[in-house]
Order: structure tokens, then C-alpha cells, then sequence
């Protein structure tokens, strides 16, 4: 059998040594290993975002707005420690859903707010707030900083209103509001409710108003 001729390195001009031999051949040995590595991240990867595909195309979704069915009553009991005004609990009729209740504190002003969240019958959202020692910068971050457009009067409280239902701006989710004062309270408004929905939760917490007169 004729001996094997020793490899021949180009930038050496010379056959390589054994050492240099084993260097090599260990080198490429480990870009394999390192090759056959990446091959095998991009596969389990593969593997798994299919997985994630699957289970979202098998999970069913709908577009109806979450309802939680918050009892709003009971969470005002506990949160009523937290002011000497009474928090308003509105009765509103049959087709209105709380989804949410908390007390709220503003990372602005330290504003603490009793809040509830509302979905109408039409499936719009209405919040409601209450804040407690409020200041205009409270009301003004809540409207988006938007103007108001009017006043109107409910049940014999006067509310002034903010329509932006027809600006270009992005106003979130205060669309149109309501606001008024009562003691040390201030109440707001706001969501995509229609005014005749506003009014109908106006009128709901005209009595804990009036309390505080």
C-alpha cells in the first residue's frame, strides 16, 4: 500500500506537521459539532412556533367584549374606607354589565379614584369615577386633555360635557364624557357609550350627588 502524501498548506509552502494535521482536523470536528448545533435550535424552533400556530387556530375567540359580572355593591363596601364621601353604586337596568371595580390611584397626582367599569346594553364601555379631593389636572388626563363643548342638566345636576366623538385626535376611550362636583368628590364620565346611555348612568348616581350637596 503506497504511503499517503502529507497535505501540502498553501500558506506555509510546505507539507503540514502531524500536529498541524490534528489541529486541523479537531477544528473541523468542532464547526460541525457547532453546525450541526444551530441546525438543530432552528428545528426545535420550527417545531415549537408550529405548536403555538396550532393551538391558536384551535383555541375559539369572539369579538363580544369580556363580562365579568363584577358585583359593584360589594366592592364598594370594602373600598368605602377609603373616603369619608359615600361611593356611588349605580342601579342601572336590566342589559347593563359591570366588567371592573377598584379603587384607583393616579401615578400623576396621587389622585385616589373609586372606579367602575361598565358595558351598555350595546355592548359600549362606560367608566365612572369618582375621585377623591381631585384637581383639574386629574379630570383634564382622564379626558385626554380635550375641551369641553357645553353643559346639560340631569335630573337636576349640571354636567359639563366633552363630545369628541367627531375629532380626528386620539382621545382613547373618552369619546364623550360627563363630569360634575359634589362635596369632596368629582365625578367623570367617559367611554363610547351614546349620550342617551350617559344620562341613563348619570341618573343612576344622582341620589350619592345629592348625599353630598
Amino acid at each position: 500500500m503506497a504511503a499517503r502524501t502529507p497535505r501540502v498548506v498553501a500558506e506555509l509552502g510546505r507539507p503540514e506537521t502531524p500536529e498541524e494535521t490534528a489541529a486541523r482536523q479537531a477544528e473541523n470536528s468542532l464547526r460541525h459539532r457547532q453546525r450541526q448545533t444551530v441546525k438543530n435550535l432552528v428545528l426545535a424552533l420550527g417545531a415549537s412556533l408550529l405548536l403555538v400556530l396550532v393551538i391558536v387556530l384551535l383555541v375559539p375567540r369572539s369579538d363580544t367584549p369580556i363580562d365579568r359580572d363584577v358585583d359593584v355593591a360589594a366592592v364598594a363596601m370594602q373600598a368605602q374606607a377609603a373616603s369619608d364621601d359615600p361611593l356611588a353604586v349605580p342601579e342601572l337596568p336590566e342589559g347593563w354589565r359591570a366588567n371592573a371595580a377598584e379603587l384607583r390611584t393616579s401615578a400623576v397626582d396621587d389622585v385616589t379614584a373609586w372606579y367602575a367599569g361598565y358595558l351598555t346594553p350595546g355592548d359600549e364601555y362606560i367608566g365612572m369615577y369618582q375621585g377623591l379631593d381631585a384637581n383639574p389636572t386629574w379630570v383634564a388626563e382622564l379626558l385626554a386633555r380635550t375641551l369641553a363643548s357645553g353643559t346639560t342638566t340631569i335630573d337636576g345636576i349640571e354636567w359639563t360635557v366633552y363630545d369628541n366623538r367627531r375629532s380626528n385626535a386620539d382621545v382613547g376611550n373618552a369619546r364623550y364624557g360627563l363630569t360634575t362636583e359634589a362635596g369632596g368628590s368629582t365625578f367623570v364620565l367617559l367611554g363610547t357609550g351614546s349620550p342617551e346611555e350617559f344620562e341613563t348612568i348619570a341618573a343612576a348616581i344622582v341620589p350619592t350627588i345629592e348625599a353630598l350637596d
